[in-house]
């Protein structure tokens, strides 16, 4: 079994853990200076790191994370019961509304906006 941790790259973990907290409606698993982790599933967990701490991690050949903000880097597209309430959370919490709920072309229904890093935010269903 492999375990997938999604790590975002944020400016202000704070401000982040808390915008993540009141759209998942619960509190992180770890909150620790340099990670902050939600469990999306049995086997995945978001996990939030401030962009300054991966340069000192990874070093000089990675390009500055901070160079990019507000640009979308990722996209969290998440099947959940109920993607209104989570969307209107996400909004209610400082999101921006990208696109309102409605069916896709794919077979789901989503709704997309961006977190306060520029992250892309999407909450869908199936349809039928």
């Amino acid at each position: 079994m492999i375990t997938t941790h999604l790590i975002l790259y944020v400016q202000d973990q704070t401000r982040s853990a808390e915008f993540y907290s009141r759209v998942f409606d619960c509190e992180p698993t770890l909150n620790v200076p340099g990670m902050t982790e939600f469990p999306l599933s049995e086997t995945c967990v978001l996990g939030l790191m401030p962009e300054a701490g991966i340069k000192r991690l990874l070093g000089d050949r990675l390009p500055d994370p901070a160079s990019a903000n507000g640009i979308p880097r990722a996209e969290l597209y998440l099947r959940v019961t109920n993607p209104p309430e989570y969307h209107r959370r996400a909004l209610d919490a400082g999101a921006t509304e990208l696109s309102e709920l409605k069916d896709r072309d794919w077979g789901d229904r989503a709704a997309y906006s961006l977190d306060p890093d520029g992250h892309v935010l999407a909450f869908a269903e199936k349809i039928g």
